[in-house]
């Protein structure tokens, strides 16, 4: 099992749930001397193991809440890419880049960073190529180039794809599409019913999948057609829905039109089973509140048009979000707790300051009325209305004046 500093945030986690190793085989590896922290980095911690990580998520979040980061914050994101266009988890000033490091859950988050700032159209596309270049026979994509396809790489990838506004129908290798890729870890008809919908990490050797908390949240999304930040108007009332499946039909894929529905049905169950949240399980240790797949799983929900069944995950992640974000200073646990809020319409003006104050100082920002997601829809008119107001008394004063003075006249 490999420790903490040896993996990046999103392929560790899911390691970790998996009790399986991702990534470089580096366990009997030297410890490296930690790396100091560049300038424009969100956060103050050791950025080897999830520096584009977290400044893609901190990116994204503040573009979503209308701040402009400082230009050495996208500079540094930017520089990080490699010439073949995808990038690795943390590359020191002046290193070189190196094929084997390069990842697909950095690249991702990364190009969803980027469209979600705008003006980054070259860096996207070669990053997109990359994703391309990286993908699996069978459709999936790894955390490293070569490896094993799984869940949470593949959906992150789908998810960029989506950002960029590539089909990833489209997106093929030997004949089998992103979407074929993803459905590979989904458990279908085959599953006991509690099961069906969840997506495993990846296979056991005997090719048999184990529902996967964290894979099945993170995979939700892309299942669901969405990327980051997720900005959905769909509001449905009823409850996702479940796998329909018959007595005796062979067992087969999760067709793509069904995945995103059946992922959150099995998601809103466990939100429902847990106490709103889900959990964190590794061999040897006991079960701990996962913040990280409770967060995925609420943004799957929503993207999918389900709200109802995210409020409660959304309620108590916010109530823990201090505990989680270690008391605002965890750069990429502050930016997803945003990316929640914002999906879920909530009050974000707090949690917007703290992940500024992680960073450098942002080039604008929205002001105090731009702090929740429903109101940005408001936000042209709302700023003119003194304006208007000023100008309407003016007018109305006029004519108050003009027709005493032809009274006077008359008179």
């Amino acid at each position: 099992m490999l420790t903490a500093a040896r993996l990046g945030a999103a392929a560790l986690s899911a390691a970790l749930l998996a009790g399986a190793t991702a990534g470089p085989a580096l366990a009997d590896s030297p410890t490296p001397t930690a790396a100091a922290v560049p300038d424009g980095l969100y956060g103050k911690g050791d950025p080897t193991y999830d520096g584009v990580w977290r400044q893609s998520l901190a990116l994204t979040a503040l573009a979503a809440a209308e701040v402009t980061p400082a230009d050495s914050a996208v500079g540094w994101l930017t520089g990080q890419q490699c010439e073949d266009g995808g990038w690795p988890s943390f590359r020191a000033a002046g290193a070189a880049c190196d094929a084997k490091t390069e990842d697909s859950n950095a690249t991702a988050v990364a190009v969803q960073a980027l469209v979600a700032l705008g003006g980054h159209q070259e860096a996207v596309d070669k990053g997109v190529q990359w994703l391309k270049a990286t993908q699996n026979a069978d459709g999936s994509w790894p955390y490293n180039p070569g490896s094993p396809g799984d869940a949470n790489s593949t959906g992150l990838a789908v998810n960029a794809l989506f950002a960029a506004k590539a089909d990833p129908a489209s997106v093929a290798k030997a004949g089998r599409n992103a979407y074929d890729g993803l459905a590979l870890f989904q458990l279908g008809c085959a599953a006991p019913a509690d099961q069906r919908g969840a997506f495993a990490y990846q296979p056991d050797p005997s090719g048999a999948l184990a529902p996967n908390a964290l894979a099945s949240a993170q995979a939700s999304l892309a299942a669901a057609g969405g990327h980051l930040p997720v900005a959905t108007t769909v509001r449905a009332d009823a409850a996702p829905k479940a796998l329909t499946c018959q007595d005796g039909a062979p067992s087969a894929p999760v067709p793509h039109a069904d995945s995103g529905e059946a992922a959150g049905a099995y998601l809103a169950a466990q939100l429902a089973a847990g106490d709103h949240h889900l959990t964190l399980t590794t061999p040897g240790a006991a079960p701990t509140p996962d913040y990280n797949a409770t967060a995925w799983a609420a943004l799957g929900l929503i993207q999918s048009g389900h709200p109802q069944q995210a409020a409660g995950a959304v309620d108590w992640l916010a109530k823990e979000g201090a505990t989680w974000t270690k008391g605002g200073t965890d750069a990429a646990a502050t930016a997803s707790l945003l990316l929640v809020t914002q999906a879920a319409h909530g009050d974000t003006g707090a949690l917007t300051g703290r992940l500024t104050a992680l960073g450098p100082a942002p080039k604008a920002t929205a002001g105090p009325a731009a702090t929740t997601g429903a109101s940005k829809k408001n936000d042209g008119m709302g700023q003119y209305w003194p304006i208007i107001v000023g100008l309407l008394v003016g007018v109305g004063g006029g004519i108050l004046l003009s027709l005493q003075r032809k009274r006077g006249r008359q008179l």
